[in-house]
């Protein structure tokens, strides 16, 4: 089954939104339709191009990362980092993955509440020009769980830390 790029983008931003907005779908409609009018502006597209941005575009995820850090600016216990894999060419590996996640948790130690995006993990790990290889599947897997197991243990127990990835 497929999705419609809509669909998708709905989904990532009723996830990335949901500590702030309480999960209400209506509202991620409207930053998507915010976020897709602000890009097709950008752009030179016509309103009825929306359709074609993909979630995992990069300027897509760019505006709406950017959205959700106002957005957690005004909000003074609820902290954000955005961790972009495919920023260099080192992201994927697990050393530099760990050194970004752990940038970020230093910067949101002191916040009760935060949401941690990590983007383009996927990418960096196999470009689009490139296909998954079993070696490039584990190591892909091995980055997740060192991740999420960083990111549990370098948190204090009382704060609530959302971990995405996109």
């Amino acid at each position: 089954m497929t999705r419609s790029p809509k669909l998708r983008r709905l989904h990532f931003l009723n996830s990335l939104f949901a500590p702030l907005t309480g999960s209400d779908l209506y509202l991620a409609e409207q930053i998507d339709a915010a976020i897709t009018t602000d890009l097709d502006e950008a752009l030179g597209n016509t309103p009825a191009d929306g359709q074609a941005v993909e979630p995992h575009d990069p300027a897509f995820v760019a505006a709406a990362a950017k959205l959700f850090e106002r957005l957690c600016s005004a909000q003074p216990k609820h902290g954000f980092y955005h961790f972009d894999a495919a920023a260099d060419d080192t992201g994927a590996s697990p050393l530099f993955a760990r050194a970004g996640l752990m940038q970020g948790l230093k910067q949101l130690a002191t916040f009760p509440e935060s949401t941690i995006l990590v983007t383009n993990l996927r990418l960096a790990h196999c470009p689009p020009d490139r296909r998954w290889t079993e070696k490039r599947r584990l190591a892909y897997d091995d980055t997740l769980t060192l991740l999420r197991e960083l990111t549990a243990a370098r948190t204090r127990r009382t704060a609530n830390v959302n971990l995405l990835f996109l």
